[in-house]
């Protein structure tokens, strides 16, 4: 313990923490160290059956959007659909009217057959066109 400068009195410096604190602050690393190995434990500990990202399967969704309706972020989730070629879409959807089938999107500068054979299982079908999803 620190003596004052005379030697004859214990002082307690101000940056260390009391017994009672150190206590509270050990109590509380043994219930956080734990809580941890608790959590580890159910998790499966040594057997690992966490989960590693690099080794799990990629799941796909499936999604599919209304050429119509659609603003360019959304566009941009379809197959070779980039962000410049989703602007046309929604460009040409404001200046030359809605699309009337599938079809009409080829009117869009960068899109054939192929483009649209890629992208047709991810539209919504048109009203009226006898269109299901999917084909």
């Amino acid at each position: 313990m620190y003596t004052d400068s005379r030697g004859n009195s214990p002082f307690h410096p101000y940056w260390l923490l009391r017994r009672a604190d150190q206590a509270a602050v050990a109590v509380l690393v043994l219930v956080g160290l734990a809580a941890t190995v608790g959590w580890w434990t159910r998790q499966g500990g040594w057997q690992g059956r966490l989960i590693e990202v690099e080794r799990a399967e990629p799941q796909t969704a499936r999604f599919q959007v209304d050429l119509n309706r659609a603003d360019w972020p959304e566009l941009v989730q379809l197959p070779r659909i980039g962000p410049t070629l989703a602007r046309r879409i929604v460009e040409s959807r404001q200046t030359d009217g809605p699309f009337v089938d599938h079809e009409d999107i080829k009117r869009v500068r960068g899109i054939g057959p192929k483009t649209l054979e890629r992208v047709r299982p991810y539209l919504l079908p048109m009203p009226g066109g006898g269109e299901l999803a999917g084909n």
